[in-house]
């Protein structure tokens, strides 16, 4: 049995090896890696502006999901400066199956991350920012709080700048949605990554249902909030089974829907069944936007925080074209 070397861009260190990252999938067996199609290969990235965006970051001591997810992206996005920071450290206590972050046991919160993510945000000058995390079940409220202080830090530091947050789904976490809503963010964000059925095989550690549940109860909140999710395709659902998931998400009142092709980051994760191509993105965004979202980003290559800065100047305007319709 082989294990794949990787590079830990992060820390410009290697080699890496995925079973160091992902203990629990050491003893799987390997799923080949296919080739990609022409449609979604992207350049290494070579910008001056990325070594300043990567040096920013390794000076703060930060981490962004970016690298630690392997983003196909972040040549593009950190060019222009755009990160997305990945708060509460770097080691997730889910193993998901699609998941390149690392699993394990992580350490202690860092009360000063917060102060760096927002001096960090400062100096880039972002005019929108995502924030996300592992998740941590090891903690009371999930890390409930320390999101909410990140969001007030950003707040103090760069005042201008939009927030949005990708949150975990805070299971079994009394009162830790409430927490972070209360910090008001511009955009919640909460993806269901795949149909129900794949759940148990894909997303193990979460529950379809009540991640549904906190997007529709992220609005009985605070109606004002922006709130979003995404979807990855190519694991094996079926195109009826989407378009259930678009229906759920739109009974909860959710604004933005993204879809991208779900890329196998090692030979010990899941493994693509198939390569969706660019027509049926473009069929599954016009199915979306005739269900009622706000704005839709359906590519291969579409992730979560892809363009989140032009997206959320879009659905500001798409909210105000749908008010004044009214």
């Amino acid at each position: 049995m082989t294990t794949r070397v990787e590079i830990d861009h992060r820390k410009g260190e290697g080699p890496l090896r995925g079973a160091d990252r992902h203990p629990e999938k050491a003893n799987r067996p390997d799923n080949p890696i296919q080739r990609k199609p022409a449609w979604i290969r992207v350049k290494a990235p070579t910008s001056p502006v990325y070594r300043e965006t990567h040096a920013l970051m390794r000076a703060n001591g930060l981490v962004t999901v970016c690298e630690e997810a392997a983003c196909p992206n972040i040549g593009e996005c950190w060019s222009q400066r755009h990160a997305t920071m990945m708060i509460m450290g770097e080691t997730c206590t889910r193993a998901c199956s699609f998941c390149n972050v690392a699993t394990g046991i992580p350490k202690a919160l860092d009360a000063d991350e917060p102060r760096r993510v927002a001096d960090a945000v400062a100096k880039l000058g972002l005019r929108h920012v995502v924030v996300t995390s592992v998740d941590r079940d090891d903690l009371r409220d999930g890390g409930a709080e320390h999101f909410a202080r990140t969001i007030r830090a950003l707040r103090d530091a760069a005042p201008e700048t939009t927030i949005e947050i990708l949150t975990p789904d805070f299971l079994r976490k009394d009162g830790a949605l409430e927490v972070v809503v209360a910090a008001r963010p511009d955009v919640f964000n909460h993806n269901l990554e795949t149909v129900p059925a794949l759940y148990p095989t894909i997303r193990p550690g979460a529950r379809y249902y009540h991640s549904l549940r906190l997007l529709d109860r992220v609005k009985q909140l605070d109606p004002t909030i922006f709130t979003k999710s995404g979807l990855m395709v190519g694991l094996g659902e079926k195109r009826i089974e989407v378009l259930q998931v678009m229906d759920d998400l739109r009974s909860a009142e959710v604004d933005f829907l993204t879809i991208g092709q779900y890329l196998q980051p090692t030979v010990k994760h899941a493994a693509v069944d198939r390569f969706v191509t660019p027509d049926e993105f473009e069929e599954y965004a016009k199915v979306a936007r005739g269900k009622g979202f706000l704005l839709v980003s359906a590519t291969p290559l579409t992730r979560s925080s892809y363009h989140a800065d032009r997206d959320f100047a879009a659905l500001k305007a798409a909210r105000e074209a749908s008010l004044k319709a009214a």
